[in-house]
Order: structure tokens, then C-alpha cells, then sequence
């Protein structure tokens, strides 16, 4: 199955591909977005910084993953977090003006580029949904509920972003669910035995 990286294998010698160290801010929030970045090789991610010293992680872009192609053709083309490398990392960059060309010559390229911007809505709503419960632990089996009752996850910190949780918390109310009989953690997966 052809994926992002692949169908922009025939225009990368049109495209500008730049090159990041681990821990390198290539955005900062309010910045303008003028170009769709595409992950060619290692990882991104989009957060926020808060006068109390708090850092809120918003998305994790891996390898074959898009940023900037919600803003591109936006009202107010901003970025809403700084977009900052956690890997070194390659990143292919297409201008506002090559994307609409590709989008209107590549039928292929086109189907895909829609269906990531729905996933994209999709997710969003689904951020919006977790932010809105308070409770931990509802949060965690609401989650839970939407994977059907089964979730890999790389580690608990990562989770803990996803769910917008503090690590603390997350442990904390994991471990009570396995207590209550109602989930089960094995081999970084969890599993949903009560509903």
C-alpha cells in the first residue's frame, strides 16, 4: 500500500528537504505556516509552553506524517505550538503553491491528502472529548472504549501525553483499574475486561 512518502517520490527533486538535530525548534507558535512538512525520517512534535512552566504536547508527528497542511490553506495559516524535532530528523517541505499543482495533477496524491486531513479531525474531536472529561479514570476508559477495549502504547509517558494526563496520574489510576478487576496490563498493552 503506496503511503505519503512514496507518492511524493516523483517530485522530491522539486521539493526542499532540510535536515534537524534532536531537540531543534523548526516553528514557533504564531509563527506563519507557509509550507506543509512532511516527516521524512525521525520524529516531531507540536507543544505548548505556559508562564507556569508547564508543557503541553499536542501531537507526535512520526516518520510519513504531515504538519502544516491544516494551516496552509487556513484564514489564519499559525501555528497554535512550536513544532520541535525529539529525534534527529529529516523533514520534506512543500510550498502552498507546489502543494495545490500536486493536489490538481495527482488524483492518488489528492485522495490521500483528504483522508489525512479527515484523520486529522477525526483526532482532533477526539482530543476535545478527553480534554472535556476530568476524571482520570473516566478518562482512561473512555479511550479505552473508543480503541475497542484495546490499547498498545510505547510507554506510560507517552500515553500520559496522549490522554493529557500527568505520568503520575496515569500510573496511579491504571493501577487502580487493574486493582478493581477492570482492565488488564501485559507486555505495554492494555485491555478492557469490564465494561
Amino acid at each position: 500500500m503506496k503511503n505519503i512518502l512514496s507518492l511524493l517520490e516523483k517530485y522530491v527533486d522539486k521539493l526542499e528537504v532540510r535536515t534537524y538535530k534532536n531537540g531543534q525548534t523548526l516553528f514557533l507558535e504564531n509563527d506563519k505556516c507557509e509550507k506543509v512538512g512532511i516527516v521524512k525520517e525521525g520524529s516531531v512534535s507540536i507543544k505548548s509552553f505556559f508562564s507556569n512552566g508547564k508543557e503541553v504536547t499536542y501531537n507526535r508527528l512520526e516518520k510519513g506524517m504531515m504538519f502544516g497542511n491544516n494551516l496552509i490553506f487556513s484564514t489564519s495559516p499559525y501555528y497554535r505550538g512550536d513544532v520541535v524535532c525529539v529525534e534527529d530528523s529529516q523533514i520534506i517541505f512543500v510550498s502552498k503553491d507546489q502543494m495545490l499543482k500536486i493536489l490538481k495533477e495527482d488524483e492518488e496524491f489528492l485522495e490521500m491528502f483528504l483522508a489525512k486531513q479527515a484523520d486529522f479531525s477525526k483526532q482532533l474531536n477526539l482530543q476535545i472529548k478527553l480534554l472535556s472529561i476530568s476524571s482520570a479514570k473516566d478518562r482512561v476508559l473512555y479511550y479505552l472504549t473508543f480503541n475497542k477495549g484495546f490499547l498498545r502504547y510505547k510507554s506510560i509517558t507517552n500515553l500520559a501525553n496522549t490522554l493529557f494526563l500527568a505520568r503520575e496520574t496515569l500510573s496511579r489510576t491504571l493501577t487502580g483499574l487493574v486493582d478493581e478487576g477492570i482492565i488488564q496490563i501485559k507486555n505495554k498493552t492494555i485491555k478492557l475486561i469490564v465494561h
